[in-house]
């Protein structure tokens, strides 16, 4: 391998682990002139595969140069299909964990919520798979490193966030005496039945590559803030009707207002696991702003 493929090697190493913002950076972290950066970098930015600030466009990689190097061609992997599968099953897995949970919910079955939370420990263990046969690939091919199969850990920690929320409808049949009464339970029914199309839309881009389905998710999101409006009012104006030294109602309140949160949470969750498979599928990086400044 020449010199100057080595360096070249090296500078997409930095960029991929270190996003650097400049060429500055670079230079820096590999002990080399910047002049020389520019002047290996120059080719690929002149065909838009290296974007400013510095992000590689694996597909115009492939057409201009060709699929043969395996350090831009992940499903030629062979771990590809297993972690993927993996990926899949933990999807399904997380959504009967939120069904388990709300069904709880419904039935005020403190049981049931038992049962919901142990599928919590079944949602960890998916994730620590996921992430140690990632780890595996990499240990195994260090090129591999450069690859988009890291994108398979943040969408596992990501299904494993939306265990988690899960967790807290779970926890809330479990510790408190009183059912939610109907009026609010209808309006959690509706959270419930988004946040789950939620989960589903982003699963089937990511594992699919369906990735016009991202109006149908933020069709689906706005509806779960909009529900989520109307059920903070309602604990709001029940609130205002129990006395202050009704302890037990008091905590209630506090409580039901996190299964509410939880919902809406999973609903951005599935936003984010829809922006990781658009840079999965498509090579578009993901918006570095916040997502509350962005609407």
């Amino acid at each position: 391998m020449a010199r100057s493929d080595k360096t070249l090697e090296d500078i997409l190493d930095v960029i991929f682990f270190d996003k650097p913002s400049t060429q500055d950076e670079i230079a820096e972290k590999l002990n080399i002139s910047r002049r020389y950066v520019t002047q290996l970098l120059k080719p690929l930015i002149d065909e838009d595969i290296v974007k400013r600030a510095y992000v590689i466009d694996l597909n115009k990689y492939d057409e201009i140069y060709g699929s043969s190097n395996p350090v831009f061609n992940i499903r030629q992997h062979s771990a590809f299909f297993l972690i993927e599968n993996m990926l899949s099953s933990m999807s399904k897995h997380v959504k009967e964990q939120v069904q388990m949970s709300f069904d709880a919910i419904l039935g005020n079955d403190k049981e049931l919520a038992e049962e919901a939370l142990k599928s919590d420990f079944t949602t960890n263990n998916m994730y620590e798979k996921v992430r140690a046969s990632v780890e595996t690939v990499v240990d195994v091919d260090p090129h591999s490193k450069l690859s988009k199969i890291l994108l398979f850990n943040e969408a596992a920690y990501n299904y494993e966030r939306i265990g988690d929320y899960s967790g807290h409808i779970a926890k809330f049949v479990i510790n408190e005496k009183s059912p939610v009464d109907d009026e609010l339970l209808g309006i959690l029914k509706k959270m419930h039945k988004y946040a789950q199309k939620s989960i589903s839309y982003s699963t089937e881009a990511f594992i699919n590559g369906n990735i016009e389905l991202r109006g149908d998710l933020m069709d689906t999101e706005e509806k779960i803030h909009e529900t989520q409006q109307k059920a903070m009012n309602l604990i709001a104006n029940q609130m205002i009707e129990t006395s202050f030294d009704d302890i037990e109602m008091s905590n209630y309140y506090i409580y039901i207002s996190r299964v509410v949160k939880s919902f809406e949470r999973m609903g951005d969750i599935s936003v984010e696991i829809m922006d990781l498979a658009i840079e999965f599928h498509k090579d578009i990086p993901r918006p570095t702003t916040p997502r509350s400044f962005r609407k």
